[in-house]
């Protein structure tokens, strides 16, 4: 059938000068000729196009009287297949079509508001290994060409009277190298435990496992290691772990997929959340606070509560049952195993006990880059991974303009050289811009402290958690519309024991009085809004202009990097996670240096005051060459069909 033959060559053509393009646009930094819209925009056509050359050839081979006119056929369902895309599966949006009318979808009545945590002796959380075999592994970075190995040996002891291991008793080795089985390289580390003491009769104190963390170095960019980790004089040693290395630090090389999550829990919505994002095959985490809600039981056990104070009204402290951080790592050790996760502290890591000390089980647990990033403070600190600067701040620990953390902040953001780093990614837990009912204004403060530092450092994204939903803002700075402001992103929707938040503060009845919401560290700084349609009011009685989009479901992010100004930004729901490339928000992050650069003039003019929009045409989204080939198409038809 000469005909089809001609119709797979004509497609060899299209699709070669199409893919061709979409290519270069991956490997391009800035001024692409096609941008990233347009590849996954065409890739689609090109999926459909594929399956529709397959069908008109089950049809022609069935009416061989039809077969001369298999190019005609050919060409005009490859038209109307284009004409069905353009006209019904608009392309990704772009910050640069924003602002965007607020959009709000509610909660679906049809899932549940939560879930019980998983018991402790459920198989994925459960000790697995004996005593001194090393368990709950997990990966953080430490420099470009470092990383941190951490876990667990022992056992942890919970009761009346305990007794701390000694970390001495067990060597901290990390053995690892390029090939599988064959370990070039040895590495050592330091070991330590801690306590959770309480002094009221009737609660019960914690002392943990060994906690080991060993820095292996001179590690190559984009390259597999294996490695084992344990005490080799025993022998206990691990099985066999692999991670990949990220790239260094510089314009052209990203991260593969960057997964964000907040406020996870150990629920069964969690488990989900966990299964869905290893799916996605990330490889780096940011876990933005509220890691294991172990303060939301007592501390002998049994059931968590939901609303601690409801369960719990007379408890003399803020109560927490230990062994849950030892089930969550055994939870998280099967992608904490192989991806590097770096973690910030949120409330839920509180965690008081005698003398008024808190914050222990995290800042024992995790390694991070503090001594590397000049911080020396597990509570914040920056680390880069490829074109990108992370800066990880802490809500709770002194973020006054006059105190260590901004000092060190301002420092940080003076030595970033956006030629070797173009984006500045941020993450803190509670976040700044918030339209639910739930922490409304809540760290006001720290805003009203921090954000001028942010914006004028041009910080292009800042991921938080706290509120237990989603929400994605326009561009924003002081509560007003502006292109230069951080995109800030609300992931608090990891699926732990406190349940989904629904309430929305522009809802009537439901807008928080003044005196609600005070923050678990620093002052009360609530405020009225000077300006715009809320101008007076403590609410809004409609969705902010700066929200872009909210919805109460539980879920992740993951954010990938193009190039030095494009990334693309998705969200995915849990309730997706077994349908094929859904998600339940999706859109292009793109930086524009030449307007927003600290140093550009165009920084300090005024800003344009358009009002939202809800522009997102299929077609005037499309670049100019994309516009050729829809043209070129439309004459193929005209030559086919005369």
């Amino acid at each position: 059938m000469d005909s089809i033959n001609g119709s797979k060559v004509a497609y060899s053509i299209i699709q070669f000068q199409i893919c061709r393009n979409c290519d270069q646009s991956r490997q391009v930094t800035q001024h692409q000729n096609l941008s990233p819209i347009n590849f996954a925009y065409l890739s689609r056509i090109l999926y459909i196009h594929h399956k529709t050359i397959y069908i008109i050839e089950l049809q022609l081979k069935q009416q061989t009287l039809m077969e001369k006119y298999a190019l005609h056929i050919f060409v005009l369902n490859f038209f109307f297949v284009i004409i069905a895309i353009v006209t019904q599966n608009q392309p990704i949006p772009t910050t640069l079509q924003g602002p965007f009318e607020p959009v709000t979808r509610r909660f679906d009545p049809s899932l549940r508001t939560g879930s019980d945590d998983l018991p402790m002796d459920h198989p994925r959380l459960k000790k697995n290994v004996t005593s001194i075999f090393p368990e709950q592994i997990a990966l953080a970075i430490s420099s470009p060409t470092s990383m941190w190995v951490s876990w667990v040996t022992g056992d942890a002891q919970i009761g009346s009277n305990v007794t701390a291991l000694d970390p001495s008793s067990v060597a901290s080795e990390v053995m690892y190298g390029k090939n599988s089985g064959k370990y070039t390289n040895q590495s050592s580390g330091n070991a330590t435990v801690y306590s959770q003491l309480y002094p009221f009769e009737g609660l019960l104190n914690y002392t943990s496992g060994i906690i080991h963390h060993v820095r292996i170095d001179d590690l190559e960019p984009g390259r597999k290691y294996y490695f084992k980790c344990g005490d080799s004089n025993f022998p206990a040693m691990s099985e066999e772990h692999v991670f990949e290395t990220l790239p260094l630090p510089g314009p052209t090389s990203y991260p593969r997929r960057i997964a964000v999550i907040g406020d996870l829990g150990l629920t069964s919505n969690s488990s989900t959340t966990i299964d869905h994002l290893m799916n996605n095959d990330p490889s780096l985490i940011l876990m933005v606070g509220d890691l294991t809600y172990a303060n939301q039981y007592l501390t002998t056990g049994g059931k968590g509560a939901s609303c601690y104070s409801c369960a719990f009204p007379n408890t003399p402290i803020r109560e927490t049952y230990q062994p849950r951080w030892d089930g969550w790592g055994r939870f998280m050790e099967p992608l904490t195993s192989r991806v590097p996760m770096m973690v910030i502290e949120g409330n839920h890591e509180i965690e008081p006990q005698v003398s008024g000390i808190t914050f222990k089980s995290y800042l024992t647990r995790f390694a991070v880059p503090s001594e590397e990033s000049g911080s020396h403070s597990n509570f914040y600190y920056s680390f880069e991974a490829g074109g990108i600067h992370f800066i990880m701040l802490g809500a709770y620990v002194d973020y006054n303009s006059t105190g260590a953390q901004y000092k060190w902040l301002k420092q940080d953001l003076q030595n970033v050289d956006r030629n070797v780093t173009p984006w500045l990614v941020a993450a803190w837990h509670p976040p700044w811009y918030n339209s639910y009912s739930s922490h409304y204004q809540e760290f006001e403060c720290m805003r009203q402290e921090m954000e001028a530092l942010v914006y004028q450092n041009g910080v292009d994204i800042v991921f938080s958690g706290h509120v237990h939903a989603y929400e994605r803002m326009n561009r924003v700075y002081n509560y007003t519309l502006d292109p230069c402001g951080p995109v800030y992103i609300t992931v608090g929707d990891g699926g732990n024991i406190e349940k989904i938040d629904v309430d929305f503060a522009d809802d009537p009845g439901k807008c928080p009085s003044a005196n609600d919401n005070p923050p678990e560290f620093g002052n009360i700084c609530h405020l009225n809004f000077s300006s715009g349609p809320a101008k007076g009011n403590f609410c809004w009685s409609k969705q902010p202009e700066w929200g872009a989009f909210r919805e109460s479901s539980f879920g992740h992010g993951i954010l990938e990097v193009v190039n030095s100004t494009y990334a693309l930004w998705t969200w995915h729901r849990n309730q997706d996670a077994y349908k094929e490339d859904s998600h339940g928000d999706q859109i292009y992050i793109v930086r524009q240096p030449e307007l927003c650069s600290p140093s550009s003039p165009k920084r300090d003019q005024p800003k344009s005051t358009r009002s939202p929009s809800n522009e997102n045409s299929g077609y005037a989204a499309l670049s100019g060459q994309c516009k050729w080939i829809l043209s070129i198409l439309f004459i193929m038809v005209f030559i086919v069909v005369k």
